[in-house]
């Protein structure tokens, strides 16, 4: 259920999505029952709670680690940057200057205001004073791949801008899906990539390891970057350090609703709703350990009811935003975000 298959995004919540969002799926489709309103009924002690309309969205923090982490790092062909260790030094300026929030603002620039990627990375790079104070690069040519959805490809113009003020010959390439890109990374036709730690790992796993093994990544960044290394060194990869900007699966609240209940994580959601909630989400969600399952068994959360919308996209927002769901699955650093 993650956007890291290079899933694309709209962030309008328009009159056309509201009406949608009434077509789109019944309420009670986990099986836990519930109204169709959005409102919440439960026979457990305590109060339930209700949704709050707003014209805000606030992730919760997952405080127990539910969710896999999935910190943005530089990948590299290993052969291509054996003889350039500025090619990864300059990359983890980038990955040191990163974090969350301003990933949000980036995807914000590019996916709401409309900016280009391009605009919004010579911007970011100005900002943070990124641009190389030498040039080893001395017109060594390299290859920068880009997914096709709009934070990776802003992402890969950053990595391009670095790595062009370090006097490198510099060209962004989009490719399709990972199944395509992670070959020609590997093959060294590509020679970086914006990677996402949890989402890679799990993937070379299931390639080396098989689709059965044990899973490798977790809520723990040192561990999963350790596994992903590895991994990575029997594909010829290598990796630059991890950045503390994720783009994960996460759970938003309207910040109205956040205030009112006085809520910034999923454990003081449970605290404060004992009586039940209404989560919306993608079909996927109730058999999904990090989804409702999890967000039941690990912090306790009471699921009265579920509605079946769409994974992190218009519809779970504009439900959130409308009163219609309580709690809702979305991208950590989607730019809708406030």
């Amino acid at each position: 259920m993650s956007r890291r298959s290079t899933t694309l995004r709209t962030l309008s919540a328009s009159a056309l999505l509201v009406l949608a969002l009434a077509a789109c799926g019944e309420a009670g489709s986990s099986g836990t029952g519930g109204n169709t309103s959005g409102g919440s009924t439960s026979t457990a002690s305590g109060a339930a709670c209700e949704p709050v309309a707003g014209d805000a969205l606030v992730v919760l923090e997952d405080d127990k680690h539910l969710q896999t982490v999935d910190n943005i790092i530089p990948a590299a062909n290993a052969a291509a940057v054996a003889n350039q260790p500025a090619v990864l030094e300059l990359l983890d300026t980038v990955s040191a200057a990163l974090t969350t929030d301003k990933l949000i603002a980036l995807n914000k620039a590019v996916d709401v205001e409309r900016q280009t990627s391009s605009q919004v990375a010579q911007k970011f790079v100005e900002d943070e004073g990124l641009a190389a104070q030498d040039t080893p690069g001395t017109g060594t040519s390299l290859v920068v791949g880009a997914a096709n959805f709009s934070e990776s490809t802003t992402l890969a113009e950053i990595y391009a801008a670095v790595l062009r003020s370090g006097g490198y010959d510099v060209t962004v390439q989009t490719v399709d899906a990972r199944e395509t890109y992670l070959p020609a990374l590997e093959s060294g036709q590509l020679s970086v990539f914006p990677e996402y730690v949890g989402t890679l790992t799990e993937f070379l796993n299931k390639e080396i390891n098989g689709p059965d093994a044990e899973p490798l990544a977790s809520g723990d960044l040192d561990t999963t970057v350790a596994a992903l290394r590895e991994l990575g060194a029997q594909k010829g990869l290598t990796f630059g350090e991890p950045s503390s900007a994720q783009d994960q699966n996460a759970f938003a609240v309207t910040t109205a609703f956040a205030e009112e209940h006085d809520v910034s994580t999923l454990s003081e959601l449970a605290e404060a709703c004992p009586g039940g909630i209404t989560l919306g989400a993608g079909p996927e969600c109730p058999e999904r350990a990090f989804c409702e399952p999890g967000l039941e068994e690990k912090y306790g959360l009471n699921i009265t009811n579920f509605v079946n919308l769409d994974v992190g996209g218009p519809l779970t927002k504009a439900a959130l935003l409308q009163g219609e769901i309580v709690l809702g699955l979305v991208f950590s650093s989607d730019g809708q975000l406030g």
